[in-house]
């Protein structure tokens, strides 16, 4: 199939003409403005997908050539194994094998496969490739995923402290519970982590959780928050309203506090 960087060239040239068709039925001067622009814009996309297309039939016929070679190298790699002639054996092994080696390297180094810009085609599929593909799929960036998760580990004060500003000291404990989760010494059967975070409102409760839910789950929704801030009150002394609260937070009729 046609590599993403000429389908995306493709299809814009093919937006633009359309549109050039539109204007070509306008008479104003701003329409004949935009048509001159168009077609500028048209001449430059046609020579970078020409010049992009050249170099996708040069890699296509590189990497042919490469694997024919490399098939050809197999089939002489097992013809010396079954060879019982010595002499063949030796001519095979010492001869048309490092031969064809050499062919190999050369042909892998010719501006056909290895050019300065970059590749459109690859023979191989390595980690890089991998984690375009799952982050098309999940969203999550391709920086992420490459990310190791020690680096990330070792790192991860520094990763919160980005949305959380001060409370050095909660930011420690939670990155020292996710450390030791993830080298597994702590239990397997619980949760990686229960926080509860204690303060006035601003200090940095929910947004330090939300942080630790971006980096394990990347979705800073991935948490069960619960806010106590409805039950909090000031002293009173007053029986029914103490009660009031305490039957709201427990989630039972109030009347069952009577008496």
């Amino acid at each position: 199939s046609m590599p993403t960087e000429i389908d995306v060239v493709e299809r814009r040239i093919l937006q633009l003409q359309i549109e050039k068709v539109a204007l070509a039925k306008e008479t104003d001067a701003a329409s004949k403005e935009r048509l001159s622009a168009l077609e500028s814009e048209l001449a430059e996309l046609s020579a970078q997908s020409a010049t992009m297309k050249q170099q996708w039939q040069a890699e296509k016929q590189g990497i042919s050539a490469v694997r024919t070679l490399k098939e050809e190298l197999d089939t002489l790699r097992q013809q010396a194994e079954r060879e019982s002639n010595l002499e063949k054996k030796s001519e095979l092994i010492y001869g048309r094998i490092p031969e064809l080696e050499r062919r190999i390297a050369t042909a892998t180094e010719s501006p056909a496969v290895a050019t300065g810009e970059p590749r459109m085609l690859k023979e191989e599929v390595d980690a890089e490739d991998i984690a375009e593909v799952v982050a098309k799929w999940t969203g999550i960036p391709v920086s992420r995923l490459m990310e190791g998760e020690m680096h990330k580990l070792v790192h991860l004060e520094e990763l919160l402290h980005q949305r959380v500003v001060g409370q050095d000291a909660a930011v420690t404990v939670v990155a020292n519970a996710i450390r030791r989760s993830r080298a597994g010494l702590s239990d397997p059967n619980r949760p990686i982590g229960s926080f509860m975070f204690l303060g006035p409102t601003g200090v940095g409760k929910t947004e330090l959780a939300r942080a630790l839910a971006s980096f394990l789950f990347d979705d800073e929704k991935a948490i069960v928050r619960i806010d106590m801030g409805e039950y909090s009150e000031k002293p009173s002394s007053d029986a029914s309203n103490r009660c009031t609260s305490v039957s709201r937070a427990l989630k039972t009729p109030s009347a069952s506090c009577a008496g």
